[in-house]
């Protein structure tokens, strides 16, 4: 379904973008190089999109985002999202990262497990590739394996995913967060 409207918003790692239906989110957009750029960037698969007042559901979304973006603990697991046009493959891909709680982890092949499709590593990879929603579906939260970062289609990859796990100050599996302790007396 083609957006009703879009805008741009601040957040602690930069621009945002987020464009909407009637009743739920189109897509989300991570920060580019310029305002001009993300606003291009979120824009492209819909072509002209109009920037009119923001329904109240918007404003609450950006809110919680902007929120996630400076540290807090919101899975934004409630936020309506738009899937129309998405493929059901990634469909089941962006469910299991949506549940994937902040500051926490999975690597493309535990996702590919939770889907039932072991052997789907890369095919994982290529869908997060392809989120529209992030950081509402948190791509940022899935690492190759042996925790390396992995590949990240937001502008500044992989430095852009790592920072923002260090806002949420990312943990892996029980063993203390990636960046517990740094700047710490």
């Amino acid at each position: 379904m083609a957006p009703v409207g879009c805008c741009l918003f601040d957040t602690a790692i930069g621009p945002c973008g987020i464009a909407w239906t009637a009743q739920a989110i189109a897509a989300v957009q991570l920060p580019e190089t310029t305002r001009e750029g993300t606003l291009r960037r979120l824009c492209r698969p819909f072509g002209e999109v109009p920037q009119p007042e923001l329904p109240a559901f918007v404003q609450q979304a950006i809110q919680r985002i902007q929120a996630l973006l400076e540290g807090a603990r919101d899975d934004l697991l409630d936020l309506p999202l738009d899937f129309s046009g998405v493929p059901a493959f990634h469909r089941r891909v962006y469910d299991v990262a949506r549940a994937i709680p902040p500051g926490e982890v999975l690597t493309y092949g535990e996702v590919a497990r939770r889907i039932g499709e072991p052997g789907a590593s890369r095919a994982v990879g290529q869908a997060l590739g392809r989120n529209p929603f992030a950081p509402v579906v948190p791509c940022h939260r899935v690492l190759a394996a042996g925790g390396r970062s992995g590949g990240f289609s937001a502008e500044g990859g992989a430095d852009t995913k790592l920072r923002m796990l260090e806002i949420e100050r990312a943990r892996f599996g029980g063993a203390p967060g990636l960046f517990d302790g740094v700047g710490d007396p």
